[in-house]
């Protein structure tokens, strides 16, 4: 059996738990633990889960936000495979019948 894992991005959630509605809200407070990120890159690591990130910007959003990791990373199960039995097929693909024009030479 194989599990695919994921995440789910929790940033939007706290700031709101905590009256922060706009995300250039967080521009100066990273500034101030010495994380400069542009208005830009703040919007997109608040409106979308971030494939990577770095450990000075987590942290620096844990204290801002009086919060853990584990509070802003919640892990999520995106999809799981059943295993089958060794010798088991699949079912084959639904066949889709095909309307086909027959041209006979010399006929339009």
């Amino acid at each position: 059996m194989m599990r695919k894992m994921g995440y789910r991005w929790r940033l939007r959630d706290l700031m709101a738990d905590r009256q922060m509605f706009a995300t250039t809200d967080l521009v100066p407070l990273l500034a101030e633990r010495g994380v400069v990120l542009s208005r830009e890159q703040v919007y997109r690591l608040v409106t979308a889960p971030p494939q990577r990130l770095s450990m000075d910007t987590l942290v620096a959003l844990c204290d801002i936000l009086d919060c853990t990791p584990n509070d802003l990373i919640e892990p999520a199960v995106v999809s799981q495979q059943i295993s089958k039995p060794v010798g088991a097929q699949s079912d084959p693909a639904p066949i889709t019948p095909r309307r086909s024009v027959v041209k006979r030479p010399g006929r339009q």
